[in-house]
């Protein structure tokens, strides 16, 4: 079962957050911090699956965005791993219209550019 879906840039800023079980904010900052921290500190050879306390966290880099998703102990590993993939294939259909496109070379880029160019589309990246 999925805990919580994070998207994080190379300097560590959270760019979306969604929690799928109650954390509080305070706890939040904390555990995103330490997610980050152990997410950006692993080289490029090193595996995407990593043992987190009590769940796992299942990571894919695309340019300077880091997708980063925790799991419970039973979950798939590779299916997770497929799931950010198809998720950022998804985006990169949505926005084909906007500049560059969405895809996994460019960074997810013209997702922050799309809702630049149109907030309406920011209720669509914003977590409760």
């Amino acid at each position: 079962m999925i805990k919580f879906f994070l998207m994080v840039n190379k300097q560590g800023q959270t760019r979306l957050s969604k929690y799928y079980e109650h954390v509080e904010i305070n706890k939040r900052t904390l555990l995103e911090t330490e997610v980050i921290k152990s997410c950006l500190s692993r080289s490029n050879e090193q595996c995407s699956f990593i043992e987190y306390k009590d769940f796992k966290l299942i990571y894919r880099q695309y340019a300077a965005l880091f997708i980063v998703v925790g799991v419970n102990d039973t979950e798939n590993e590779m299916a997770i791993y497929e799931f950010i993939h198809n998720f950022v294939e998804v985006l990169d259909e949505y926005f084909s219209r906007v500049g560059q496109g969405l895809n996994p070379t460019s960074g997810l880029y013209c997702m922050r550019q799309a809702t630049e160019l149109n907030p309406q589309l920011l209720p669509i990246y914003t977590c409760n």
